[in-house]
């Protein structure tokens, strides 16, 4: 795929290679991302998603070199290197390149890497789910508080038990059994007119689509319960979606192999959301 990449003060069109395995971040995951979006030279939330990097750098144990105005500064630069068309994922990365003795990370040996690439947004047709038998870690099983890189192999085996279900996605469950969020993005349903989110209790991310979603609803009057959800729930849900990054908002039209309709909250939420967006600045 086309795409453009910074690291150590140049910009590249082929991918660098920066590590090898005696680096820390090749050997023991010590690495971090975020993931925004470039949408036809809108950049929703960019700030924001420049600053979670380096608030997860700092859960990780990690130095960051460079401050949120200047990775955002980067990735606008990186942006209109890709033209002003563009469909784009948008991902800064810390990395740790050496260890102080066996595990424990060296902050002084932090890394920055940022790579821009075409990723086309998903149609508006939404997915079929499952619920997984993975769960979420508590934030002293892992750093739940950080966009870290460690995580997402539980949520790679979640998805991937989906597949073999036939389903697209899954649904996971925090430690305590109460429903979580997809693999992939946060989760919403709505149940006789009430909209429901569960409500953030640090074993996955207050995703900043969601955060953005949220306010958007509550602004035009929509309220929104955020709470504790249990599966069952969703197994009589009159509608289910989900918000993240990659995809923006996407309706859930199969679920535990019941076929849903797209609802009108879901559809809402992708019209505000993408009025906001396109009320916005442009990046090109």
């Amino acid at each position: 795929m086309a795409g453009v990449y910074y690291y150590d003060g140049s910009w590249t069109t082929e991918e660098p290679k920066v590590v090898g395995p005696m680096d820390h971040a090749f050997w023991l995951g010590s690495v971090i991302f975020d993931g925004a979006r470039a949408i036809r030279g809108h950049a929703p939330d960019l700030d924001r998603h420049a600053a979670r990097a380096v608030a997860s750098a700092r859960a990780m144990l990690m130095k960051p070199t460079k401050t949120p105005e200047e990775i955002a500064s980067l990735c606008r630069e990186g942006i209109r290197r890709m033209g002003p068309e563009a469909e784009l994922y948008v991902r800064p990365m810390f990395f740790i390149r050496k260890g102080l003795g066996a595990a424990r990370p060296d902050p002084d040996s932090t890394d920055f890497i940022l790579a821009i690439y075409d990723s086309p947004l998903p149609k508006w047709a939404g997915f079929s789910a499952v619920m997984a038998p993975f769960r979420r870690p508590t934030p002293e099983m892992a750093p739940t508080d950080a966009k870290a890189a460690c995580l997402y192999p539980n949520g790679a085996r979640a998805s991937a038990f989906a597949a073999t279900q036939g389903a697209d996605n899954a649904v996971m469950c925090d430690a305590m059994g109460h429903v979580a969020e997809f693999a992939s993005a946060n989760l919403w349903f709505a149940k006789d007119g009430r909209l429901v989110t569960p409500a953030i209790n640090h074993t996955f991310l207050n995703g900043i689509t969601r955060q953005r979603v949220l306010s958007l609803f509550r602004e035009n009057g929509v309220a929104v319960e955020e709470r504790t959800v249990k599966p069952a729930e969703l197994e009589t849900a009159d509608e289910i979606f989900s918000t993240g990054n990659y995809a923006k908002v996407q309706p859930c039209t199969r679920y535990n192999g019941r076929d849903m309709q797209i609802g009108r909250f879901a559809t809402q939420a992708r019209e505000l959301y993408w009025r906001w967006m396109e009320a916005g600045e442009k990046v090109v």
